[in-house]
């Protein structure tokens, strides 16, 4: 016959600090994947190259095979990343999370676009 034994334990931690509701709260965080970004970014820009080089004869034949054997992709997995610790650089040292327009996605044209710069309002009075 089995006989089994439990004990319970109670485990007190003390208190810690407060969560803090402050922007930018987690910079060393962007700075941190920004650093770690930067690399990753070169060694697809480096894959890429080595992909296009080798269709042109350069280099020896390409060591990956199937949907990562095309330099586009390396080359637009490297652009990304490179953007990405550009973003988390700018954010991490102070500024604030920006990107670039062109980068923006837009579903639908707002109110207020229009070429030049002027408001609906302005273009109507005019």
């Amino acid at each position: 016959m089995k006989t089994n034994c439990y004990m319970i334990v109670r485990i007190q931690l003390g208190q810690g600090r407060g969560v803090r509701n402050v922007p930018g709260k987690n910079r060393h965080l962007a700075l941190a994947c920004a650093a770690l970004l930067a690399p990753a970014s070169l060694m697809a820009y480096v894959l890429g190259f080595w992909r296009l080089s080798s269709d042109l004869g350069v280099t020896h034949e390409f060591g990956l095979a199937g949907m990562l054997s095309h330099w586009q992709v390396w080359i637009a997995v490297g652009v990304t990343l490179h953007i990405a610790a550009y973003v988390l650089n700018r954010y991490g040292r102070g500024g604030e999370m920006y990107l670039p327009r062109v980068l923006r996605f837009r579903f639908a044209k707002h109110e207020g676009d229009h070429p030049g710069g002027r408001s609906s309002k302005s273009a109507k009075a005019s």
